[in-house]
């Protein structure tokens, strides 16, 4: 692996999403537009937003750096242009982290607009520093780049990348805790729910609305950040050079 040639790549990539205006609104407005519309629907509701506005902001970072991250990727490769760089000294795992970092970067500016949004438009209301509501939300945004990095993987087509939604994504919104608690499941699905990063990373959430700080805090960080590592690896491990 080389320093050179991942940071090379990272910069190509955010060369290329510079000329495309779409991919940017989608990764830095649609996130904040979605928080916007579920404070709205819930506008009458005294309490709703600010109980679940908090896992919500986990929520939607997550998917859409996930949808645009396994959707790129997987064009790159279609297109032959992973192919020919693969031919040149860059390896797998450079290709790999300069994505993240490309998109990392990006996630970092998602997660500033949509926290100020949230906080400063939708009337959020948090017990703990606003930097840590940030944090979590890049880190959350960055687990949904490694993971739409190891479905890409995975994917010939871009519906398949799509369609890897039900399996990676869905079932964490199910057990995550945004729709039950967690403590209140059933057993069995309170097990599988501690296997899930999004699970952590709304435990973070609500730490931080909570006030809650320490261990309560930083556990889940280092889930998530686990999570995220073995993301990446596996991905560099299974990214093939072209789809058949």
């Amino acid at each position: 692996m080389s320093p050179t040639a991942t940071l090379a790549t990272a910069a190509r990539v955010l060369r290329q999403l510079s000329h495309d205006p779409r991919s940017i609104a989608l990764m830095l407005v649609a996130p904040s537009l979605l928080v916007g519309l579920f404070a709205w629907l819930f506008v009458d509701n005294d309490g709703v937003f600010q109980n679940f506005g908090g896992p919500v902001l986990a929520l939607f970072p997550f998917i859409v750096m996930f949808l645009i991250t396994s959707v790129t990727t997987l064009r790159e490769r279609r297109s032959g242009t992973l192919e020919r760089l693969l031919s040149t000294p860059l390896g797998k795992a450079d290709f790999i982290l300069g994505y993240a970092i490309a998109f990392g970067v990006m996630a970092t500016i998602q997660a500033i607009v949509t926290v100020a949004f949230a906080v400063g438009v939708c009337g959020l209301e948090v017990e703990g520093p606003l930097w840590q509501l940030g944090l979590v939300a890049v880190l959350d945004a960055i687990l949904g780049t490694a993971l739409g990095l190891l479905a890409s993987a995975f994917a010939n087509t871009e519906l398949q990348a799509v369609q890897f939604m039900p399996v990676l994504v869905f079932p964490q919104i199910f057990l995550g805790g945004l729709l039950v608690p967690r403590d209140t499941m059933p057993d069995v699905l309170y097990a599988i729910s501690d296997w899930l990063p999004l699970s952590y990373a709304i435990d973070a959430i609500t730490a931080v609305t909570a006030g809650d700080g320490g261990w309560d805090f930083a556990k889940p960080l280092i889930v998530i950040g686990a999570f995220t590592i073995v993301s990446l690896a596996v991905a560099s491990l299974t990214l093939r050079r072209r789809t058949p």
